[in-house]
Order: C-alpha cells, then structure tokens, then sequence
C-alpha cells in the first residue's frame, strides 16, 4: 500500500460500510479522477492485510474554519491476504487506519490473477480495464438478464452467446472444428437470427424454427398441457370432462400402441388420434342405448340398424337418435336408457375440440408432417426431440421463434418444449450416471421476455410453461439444464425462478418497482451498488453473482452482427419524404398468401 497515494483514514467501520474521511480539500482535488462513485480504494487493516472498498457516496462539510471536509462511503467487497484476493468482509478496518487510491497492481490481482476467470466479459465502467468472469459458475447457476426497453438488454444477449458459440465479428472462429455448445433461444419478438446468421462461407449451421417449420404434435404433450389446450378449468362439469378426456386420451394410446398397453399412461409420450378421442367424447355426449333380447344396442338412427354396443365402436362418429321418446321404440316394445352417456353435457367440450381441430393457425400441433409427408407417429419421437435440440443439421444455437405463435398456446408451446429437452438432459444424465460420468452435452435454455409466458401471477393458461420453467429452474442444474432468464419486468417473472438464479446482469431499470425487485434479488452487500441501476448507460450493466469476483459495473462491446432490437428513429424518418406503401404484399404475407 503505497504512502504516495494515501488519501486520508477511516473514521467509522462496518461490514457493511466504512466511512473514510479525506485529509484535506487538496487532497481530494488531485485525486478526483480516482475519487468516484463505482471506483475502489484500499484500506490497511493494520496487519499487513488490504482491504479493498467500493466508493458509494460521496458528501461534504464545511468545518468551523470554513474548509471543506470530504468523506467517502464505501462498502467493503474483499481483501488481499498473503497475495491472493479474497471476496467477503471478514477483515474490517480498525478506524484511523489509512485509506489510499487503488493501485494498478491491486486491480490487476483481482480481476487477473484468477485462472477461473478466463471468459472476457466487456471492461469495467470506471476503470476501463477487461473483466473476466468464471464461465463456469456463470452458465452452470442460472442467468437473470434484466434490463428497461432501450437499455441494451438483447445487445448483451446477444453478444453473450456469441462468444459461446464462436462468433466474432461476422466471423466463425470455430470454423474448422465445431464446439459442443448447445443453446436454445425461446425468441418471442424474433429479433435473434440477424444475430447468428453469417456467411455460408463461415460454416455456421444456425437452427431456426417458427411456427412454420416447427412440429410439436399434441400426442407429446402430459396432462397439464393436453387440459391446458382441450378444457376450460372454470366450466361447472370441468370434473366430468377430466375424467372422460383422460380415459378416451389413455384407451386411444393402447389402442395405436398395443405393445406397450400395460405400461401407457397419461402422460406418456407416444401417439393417439386426437380424431378419434373427439368422436370417442362426441359419442359418449349423446350415447343412447336400448336392450333387447338380453343384448345392449345403439339407438342410432335409422331405429332399424341395430348396432350392438361396443366400446370400441365409439372411436368412429355415430349418429345419434335425438329425441329417447321416439314413437318408433315403442314400436319394438324396447326400453331406451341413457345411463351410458352424458344427456348433452359435454356440448360445450364437443364445441370446444372441433374448434380447435379446424384452427388452421395450430396445424404444428393438430395435424404436423414429418419428413415422410405423413403424420407423425410414435416411431417419429427421436426426429422431433432433434429439431429443438439441434441435432439434425448440428447447430450450436437452436431458436425457437415464437412471434408467430398464436397466444392461446404461446404457454403451451414454451412447456413442451422446455420439458422435453429436461427430460431428455435427464435421462441422458442417468445413462452416464452409470458409468460414473456426468452430462458431456449441457443445454442452456435463454426466455427471452420471460414476464410474457412465466409470469409472477396469471390465470390457469401459464399454468403448464411455469410449471416446466420452474422445474428447470428448481432441478436442471443437476442433469446438465441451465437457465437464462432475460425480461423487461422483473416483477413480473416467478419469484421462483429468480430466486433460483445465481447471476445476475442488471442493465438500466427506469421503473421503481423493479429496482426495488432486483435489488432484494441481490446479495445483502450487493443491495447498495444497484442504486446505481437507473444511471446506467446503454450497454452499461451491473453483474452480481458467483461468476463475478465482486460486484462490478461493466460495458460490453456491441455484438457483430447485430439482433434485430434497434429502436426506429420516428423523427428521422419522419422528415424524409412521403413514401409509398405496396399494401398487397403487406396483406399477402398477413394472409399467409406468400
């Protein structure tokens, strides 16, 4: 600790904050530059120890001589003992010890000397020098990314998984030899493929799938998901269309998968016509049936066509007599029960599945193709488990684009996918687990405006994304599965799922609600840093967690190329002159016409 740039002493000490009191006016002067908010000073602990304190506030006093007095708040991040940094407030300062600038060489121990800390991640706001993190602890332990509209939130994603995947400056750095990293991007406003899209030249398979080119076949989806779509939970008869779907869902799975009968369930992920689980409901809402002669019929019309009663009959469309008082059973001399069915109850249910099976704007989940041009069967599994993994054309970045997915299953399709790829690191990881290895193939899952689909509250519709995020968030880190969490509205998001979170990149918050959010977020010695949280400067961002050292202001350097994020200059373009609009091409594409 050098004498040179002794500044002044402490005059009060606490884990929490140490107030430092400067020599003289002079003093304070000469050493301005060094003598701001977010810089750092070091502090003898009077045993050969420093301690090193981040500057928070800064305030004057006139004394009774009329000079100016200084004194510094600074909180305690860490010491340098026997060479070595170490993060905590365990050593604190006595007062009267001295305080000094920070010297180059204490900066350059703490932010270089770590060889765990080797994934450059931008330069410090104040001192301009490189920042490192441990990737390791950073993509392991959950992300939350939070950041204003404008403030450089999708920037800072990007130019993050950029440097994952190996791409700098338009280029593929990894050109020669593909890495292992596998990251899948739940895009929703579909601005992240001009981020990942270079030249063929550059040999970098980029995977996107939008609702167009994506399969997700409703057989894969478990019993919250297939509820979630098929039945409304606040309905009087909500118990009795569970039941009925469920048991029509399970005999339909046995029925197209009679080698695995004994062991179907629920939520097992094999096929089952969802046609015929429609007729099946459909019938058994006006099922009528007769006895006669000891044996059970269908009353059917015409009367004439005696059907005998069968289950199975009831996958195929039958058409009911409509009225049990018919004149034309009196004439047999029959008796028309109606124990057998539901006497018009699932009227609603019946509605509801022949609306959803004729919505052509859900054909990736009603009625998709697989490369054969048929429909996907149970066989198909392992080509639809590839698309979203990236294993198909061996792509590092999968996006999922889910701008144009229709809202009503935005929360559905961020469930079944993000269930999936758990299931799958799951089951992966077991395989390994028996022979003593761990997951060789970690995926990161990035939610982008997370608040839309795993909101903090919300009605029975995100019920099946939150539960499968939150299970991510809860378990995944323990089968390979991490989580980036990236939202305009961290009060809105789960508290269970930040609360999960070990890292966390806060750029600049304008809301007050949401600073106050982050901030509780946040480690107790990291609370009085976030003030800083609505100053921060575009592409400027706050990152706390164990992947940082300390907590510390940082700018990135803009991705190349670019996600489509740019906010339109109105003013610009609204002094250029009048341009015209080729509105049918415009409306070709809103019908799908192109």
């Amino acid at each position: 600790m050098s004498k040179e740039k002794e500044i002044g002493t402490v005059l009060e000490s606490s884990p929490s904050i140490i107030q430092v009191g400067i020599k003289d006016e002079k003093i304070f002067e000469e050493n301005k530059k060094e003598l701001q908010i977010g810089k750092y000073v070091e502090i003898s602990d009077g045993n050969l120890n420093i301690v090193i304190s981040l500057i928070q506030n800064i305030k004057s006093t006139v004394s009774n001589d009329s000079s100016i007095k200084f004194i510094l708040s600074t909180q305690p991040i860490g010491y340098i003992e026997d060479g070595k940094f170490t993060r905590g407030a365990s050593l604190i300062p006595s007062p009267t010890e001295p305080v000094s600038v920070i010297e180059k060489s204490s900066l350059d121990l703490i932010f270089n000397s770590n060889k765990e800390f080797n994934f450059p991640f931008g330069k410090l706001v104040q001192n301009k020098i490189d920042f490192k993190i441990d990737a390791n602890k950073f993509f392991s332990k959950h992300i939350a990314l939070v950041g204003s509209t404008g403030s450089g939130k999708s920037c800072t994603v990007a130019k993050i998984l950029q440097d994952v995947a190996g791409i700098s400056n338009n280029r593929n750095i990894n050109n020669i030899q593909q890495k292992n990293s596998h990251i899948i991007i739940f895009d929703i406003h579909s601005e992240y493929k001009s981020a990942f899209d270079l030249d063929k030249k550059e040999n970098f398979t980029l995977n996107v799938l939008d609702v167009d080119t994506l399969k997700l076949p409703y057989w894969l989806m478990n019993s919250a998901e297939l509820e979630s779509l098929f039945i409304e939970g606040n309905e009087m008869n909500h118990h009795n269309q569970v039941s009925q779907f469920k048991k029509a869902v399970i005999l339909n799975k046995e029925r197209h998968n009679p080698i695995l009968k004994d062991k179907v369930t629920y939520d097992t992920p094999v096929y089952f016509s969802i046609q015929e689980v429609f007729n099946y409901i459909s019938n058994i809402n006006n099922l009528t049936v007769y006895s006669d002669g000891g044996k059970t019929y269908f009353a059917t019309l015409p009367i004439s066509s005696r059907i005998e009663f069968d289950n199975n009959k009831l996958w195929t469309l039958m058409n009911f007599e409509e009225s049990t008082g018919n004149s034309k059973h009196d004439v047999i001399g029959v008796k028309v029960s109606k124990s057998g069915g539901f006497n018009g109850e699932f009227d609603r249910f019946v509605s509801r599945l022949e609306t959803k099976l004729a919505d052509k704007r859900l054909k990736f989940i009603m009625n998709p193709k697989n490369s054969k041009g048929t429909d996907f069967e149970t066989d198909d599994f392992e080509e639809l488990l590839k698309q979203f993994l990236g294993y198909i054309d061996k792509a590092n970045i999968t996006i999922i684009d889910l701008s144009g997915i229709p809202f009503e299953v935005l929360s559905i399709t961020v469930s079944l996918i993000s269930r999936l790829v758990f299931d799958f690191a799951f089951h992966y990881s077991k395989l390994k687990h028996k022979g003593d290895k761990l997951n060789d193939i970690p995926f990161m899952i990035v939610c982008e405006e997370a608040h839309n689909y795993i909101p903090k509250s919300g009605g029975a519709e995100y019920n099946a994304s939150k539960k499968s995020i939150e299970r991510i968030a809860k378990e995944g880190r323990k089968y390979g599965l991490s989580l980036m969490v990236v939202s305009q509205r961290p009060s809105e998001v789960s508290e269970t799922i930040f609360s999960q979170c070990n890292n966390f990149i806060s750029l600049r918050l304008t809301n007050v609600n949401d600073q106050n959010y982050v901030k509780a977020l946040m480690p107790d010695n990291s609370n009085a840093i976030a003030d800083i949280l609505p100053n921060l400067g575009q592409g400027e961002c706050l990152i706390v967690g164990d992947a940082a050292l300390i907590p510390t202001t940082v700018k990135l350097d803009k991705p190349n190329p670019e996600p489509k994020s740019q906010s339109i200059n109105f003013q610009d373009e609204w002094q250029t002159d009048w341009k015209e609009v080729e509105f049918g091409d415009v409306i070709k594409r809103w019908k799908k016409e192109d």
